[in-house]
């Protein structure tokens, strides 16, 4: 039985190993496919505009808007090369790296973030990439697919343990704002009224009791991650792969896999540049433009990390492939609300910075009624336009919320 439950990813894996599908090393070839390979990519000129406004000393908001802009042919770099890199490896564990080194900019960020100290930065940031992928990215998944399918179908099971594992995180972050909020009953309503701008560092007795609990809660979410990742590529990994119809032919990669691999650690690299430039441009330009700060952590950067795991949710959607577009975008947020986030925290703690899983309260609200959506939709096994509609139409309406 356990051979059988392994079959599909070992299967996939010999499968794209014939002489016959392997791309010869070809490092120009390669570059000039990655490079040219869309009209997104014009905006590699912001890349080096960034750097030398960030030299000169440029205005905040102009630092603001050229790291922005270069970040976002970095993040669709990023995609194409991870996609390519994982053509070899079959559905669920491509689907993971993809996911993985789709997250790389909103890890990156993050760091960046910690490094300068700012720390709602890095939980805002974090949360805004969950919401992206589970409503917006999801949402308009399910939307494209409804131009091409009455109704498409996915494995219930597969789909309803990656909410689960979802729905997790979320309580894990609920919980310290839950056990803020009871061990200040006794605090003046002065104190109370500090309790959204003093996440995550509250500025009260609290905050010893919350770093343990966040950190403690961080390993054991870490942990949970690691045995979901053993259940989705080796125990029942057969729940997570699409079946392939008989007459779709393999595809094959467009690059090597050697130049892939250089390449995705080269614009790694470049990111950290801009989004270390992004960073700290964001205090200044959120005053010059009257924005809020949150909005701008919450809405705007999570739009430009998403958007190679936009691009391939929607794309797998059209094409019918539901378990994958499930795997990019819910597989995204599982990666970063059980993973990402934990592993932030304890990163933290031995740099003496009290990163901790207490959100604001508003915070924690939109996730919990984002999750409890999605996981209704998710539960029938069935997708259709107007599901995608609905995820859309809340996304919209938390974007408001902070935008005022």
């Amino acid at each position: 039985m356990p051979t059988h439950e392994t079959t599909p990813l070992l299967g996939s894996n010999h499968a794209h190993d014939e002489p016959s599908h392997r791309t010869p090393f070809d490092p120009i070839k390669s570059s000039r496919y990655l490079l040219f390979g869309s009209w997104l990519n014009i905006l590699i000129v912001f890349v080096p505009l960034s750097i030398i406004a960030d030299l000169l000393h440029w205005s905040a908001a102009a630092r603001f808007a050229t790291s922005f802009l270069a970040i976002v042919p970095l993040a669709k770099l990023l995609g194409d090369s991870t996609e390519q890199l994982s053509m070899k490896l079959g559905q669920t564990l491509g689907g993971l790296l993809n996911a993985t080194f789709g997250n790389a900019v909103e890890l990156i960020v993050a760091i960046a973030a910690l490094a300068q100290n700012e720390l709602r930065l890095v939980q805002t940031s974090l949360l805004g990439s969950v919401l992206s992928n589970v409503l917006l990215v999801l949402g308009m998944s399910f939307f494209a697919s409804g131009f091409f399918f009455h109704e498409s179908t996915f494995q219930v099971t597969a789909a309803q343990a990656s909410s689960s594992l979802l729905t997790l995180a979320c309580i894990t972050l609920i919980l310290p704002a839950a056990y803020h909020a009871s061990s200040t009953e006794g605090v003046e309503s002065t104190l109370k009224l500090l309790l959204e701008d003093g996440a995550p560092d509250p500025p009260d007795a609290s905050l010893r009791g919350l770093l343990i609990l966040s950190r403690g809660t961080s390993i054991i979410l870490l942990a949970t991650y690691l045995g979901y990742l053993y259940f989705q590529l080796r125990t029942h990994a057969q729940l997570f792969e699409a079946e392939q119809a008989e007459d779709e032919e393999a595809e094959v990669a467009s690059m090597d896999q050697w130049s892939a691999g250089v390449w995705l650690v080269v614009i790694t690299v470049i990111t950290a540049f801009c989004a270390d430039i992004l960073v700290g441009s964001i205090d200044e330009t959120a005053e010059q433009w009257h924005i809020p700060k949150r909005f701008i952590g919450l809405i705007l950067l999570p739009l430009v990390g998403n958007a190679a795991e936009h691009v391939t949710s929607v794309w797998m959607a059209c094409k019918g492939k539901m378990e994958l577009t499930i795997g990019v975008s819910v597989g995204s947020s599982i990666q970063i609300a059980a993973g990402m986030i934990p592993l932030l925290v304890i990163i933290a703690w031995p740099l003496h910075k009290n990163l901790t899983l207490f959100f604001a309260n508003f915070e924690t609200i939109v996730l919990f009624v984002s999750v409890m959506l999605v996981n209704l939709l998710l539960q029938d096994g069935r997708s259709n336009y107007m599901e995608g509609v609905m995820l859309m139409s809340l996304y919209l309406v938390i974007a408001l919320s902070y935008l005022v």
